[in-house]
């Protein structure tokens, strides 16, 4: 008897489910209409920190130090103004840029206080996975980073350059570490041993959670709660936006009703998710 390949109904990622979750419209900018967005330079700061942190354990264990880890700042600054040269016009001039990357230097310094990288061996890094649920939805991501330990037992752990949430917002940071804890158990058959999220902004913190089945049997019907909701609004045009204070942040105020805006036209797409992408973009570190 030969497998048959599930047919594949959509695909979503933990990004892109935070956008519908905190605005319908954005998702539908971000994916339907696929418009464009300046670099943000929050966005590009966590990309770079994250490209050194990576580097940062490519290096002997013994060598992994705050030094060695400044010193990296400059050349993958510079190879991500290669790839994107657009990059450079996010700053007013060189001060500008100068204080930008000194907050990155910060962020850099901060992390040795929270975790120790000449004690940790991760067993991948800046790892994409995918599966497929039963329904035919694909999951897929990034994952920052993952250690294994002698016994087996996996921690997700996922670095963040903003300031650690309050109680009442633990629970909608925890749900991008759920969705990939959900895609690993999908994969594997085995619920990682614990989820931790590193704060580099404001003071530093780390948040640490331990899923079980339970839990990542929930985040599943989330899962595909949203999705049907995506549907939903496929089938009835209807995106509605919703008002927060991200909206200072969001590249499309001029296109939105909440601001006086008018929505283009809804192309005939279907959501840009369902395909493959082995890029990971500046926006999927918001």
């Amino acid at each position: 008897m030969t497998l048959t390949e599930p047919v594949i109904i959509g695909a979503l990622s933990p990004s892109r489910a935070g956008d519908f979750m905190t605005c319908p419209l954005l998702y539908r900018f971000r994916v339907i209409d696929q418009l464009p967005e300046k670099p943000s330079p929050a966005a590009v700061r966590g990309t770079l920190v994250h490209a050194v942190l990576e580097r940062l354990f490519d290096l002997p264990a013994p060598a992994r130090s705050v030094r060695a880890a400044l010193e990296l700042v400059e050349p993958q600054w510079r190879r991500l103004m290669e790839e994107d040269p657009a990059l450079a016009e996010m700053f007013a001039g060189e001060e500008d840029q100068a204080a930008w990357l000194a907050e990155a230097r910060a962020m850099l310094e901060r992390y040795f206080t929270l975790e120790d990288p000449t004690r940790l061996e991760p067993a991948e890094r800046e790892l994409y996975v995918e599966a497929v649920l039963d329904s035919g939805l694909l999951l897929r991501g990034y994952v920052d980073r993952l250690d294994v330990a002698p016994t087996g037992e996996v921690r997700v752990v996922d670095y963040k350059t903003g300031s650690a949430p309050g109680p009442e917002f633990e629970a909608k940071a925890l749900f991008q570490m759920k969705f990939y804890a959900l895609v690993l158990w999908r994969l594997h058959g085995r619920v990682p041993r614990l989820l931790q999220l590193v704060y580099l902004g404001g003071q530093g913190e780390v948040l640490r959670y331990a899923p079980d089945e339970a839990d990542l049997r929930a985040t599943e019907r989330k899962v595909q709660a949203l999705w049907q909701a995506i549907q939903r609004a496929l089938e009835s045009g209807e995106w509605r936006a919703r008002p927060s204070r991200l909206c200072d942040w969001c590249d499309h105020q001029a296109l939105c009703p909440e601001f006086g805006g008018t929505p283009p036209p809804v192309p005939d797409r279907q959501p840009g998710d369902t395909l493959r992408s082995n890029r990971r973009s500046a926006t999927d570190e918001l």
